[in-house]
């Protein structure tokens, strides 16, 4: 793997003259980049034959950051970031704006190239082989560029040939696609008619219309009302749970706790924190606030516990009983049988863990560069 290739090689002047950032990139411009792995491998007999040859064909991760790099300048987007996810997962990719999500995410996408290091989709080296890599991957920007008088299928039909998909099964990928998205309705709407929630789908649609195995969406779920969230969320669950590969950004933390398998914490373009949300839960919360509700004496039961678990502050309020607990889930389970083998009289208890948003809190620092 190319994860130690020299800085200089891939220098940010390097870059192509007509890169541009995602949310201004037309549809014929995506194309054309598109059109690059079509060109140099147009069947999946031909990709599929590439692999068997590849020497990280069969690689265990289905997306690996390796050192990478990226500056602008002075400015370090993504400084030194290495993870791993694995197929079938959901990665959220947590940090503020500015933080080098989205760098991150274009450099995957092979829209932009590191300074340093490299990354990997399948196995396959976005720095080296880019054209493979665009054939594995569905990349949602967070914005896109459309034609105001282009239909909803026009638009999708676009792509479709645009990644080399040809009569009986470009038709079958765009019936497909328009049924899981819930566009078929307004497959001859055009685009410039839909709401925000619509247009987000189609985005979805065409990043998917190729059947990639790996999906980077980029803020999906921003300027969505409740219900177009949830069926969002639920969408991606369900590509999940067919296989796809997911990484995902977002500000709307509560969200990417209950769908993520994983998530990583950026800021300042280096990655802070990354594993499970419980790991990083057990990561950064040594203790945890236990609430307990009593039905007899809340003093004497205030009592027995400072006594039996020698904690300096017990508070008690009305019926509740709070107090910051270090053990684990089996400890708290004998203490609450203890208190009630000690005649307390326990009507509910409440274990208060940190949330993503409590971890992304702690975690960073609001820095921006």
């Amino acid at each position: 793997m190319n994860q130690t290739s020299n800085p200089d090689s891939n220098r940010s002047d390097n870059k192509p003259n007509d890169a541009k950032d995602s949310s201004t990139i037309e549809p014929t411009a995506l194309a054309g980049i598109h059109a690059q792995a079509v060109a140099t491998s147009n069947t999946t007999t031909a990709y599929d034959a590439s692999r068997s040859m590849h020497p990280h064909a069969f690689h265990s991760s289905a997306i690996e950051l390796k050192r990478l790099h990226r500056f602008f300048g002075d400015t370090k987007a993504v400084n030194d970031i290495s993870f791993s996810v694995q197929q079938g997962q959901i990665y959220g990719y947590i940090g503020p704006n500015g933080a080098g999500k989205t760098t991150s995410m274009r450099i995957l996408s092979t829209l932009d190239l590191p300074s340093y290091g490299d990354a990997f989709v399948d196995g396959f080296s976005v720095v080296n082989d880019p054209e493979f890599v665009r054939q594995r991957l569905g990349y949602m920007p967070d914005a896109f560029g459309t034609y105001r008088d282009v239909s909803c299928v026009e638009y999708l039909d676009f792509f479709a040939r645009a990644h080399g998909l040809i009569g009986k099964e470009r038709e079958r990928r765009l019936q497909r696609v328009m049924d899981f998205t819930g566009t078929r309705g307004m497959k001859d709407k055009p685009i410039r008619g839909l709401s925000k929630g619509m247009k987000q789908r189609l985005c979805l649609g065409r990043s998917m219309i190729h059947d990639p195995s790996v999906m980077i969406l980029d803020e999906p779920a921003a300027g969505l009302d409740p219900r177009a969230r949830i069926q969002l969320r639920q969408m991606i669950r369900e590509l999940a749970d067919q296989g796809k590969t997911i990484l995902i950004s977002s500000h709307i933390l509560t969200e990417l706790a209950e769908i993520c398998d994983c998530v990583g914490i950026i800021e300042q373009g280096k990655l802070l924190a990354t594993g499970s949300v419980d790991e990083i839960q057990a990561q950064q919360q040594t203790c945890r606030e236990l609430t307990i509700r009593v039905l007899s004496d809340t003093s004497a039961a205030a009592n027995h516990i400072q006594t039996h678990l020698s904690i300096d502050e017990v508070v008690t309020d009305g019926e509740l009983i709070r107090l910051e607990y270090q053990g684990d889930m089996q400890q708290q389970a004998s203490l609450v049988r203890w208190l009630i083998e000690q005649g307390v009289e326990i009507a509910e208890v409440k274990s208060h863990q940190k949330s993503l948003e409590d971890i992304f809190l702690s975690v960073t620092e609001g820095l921006v560069q």
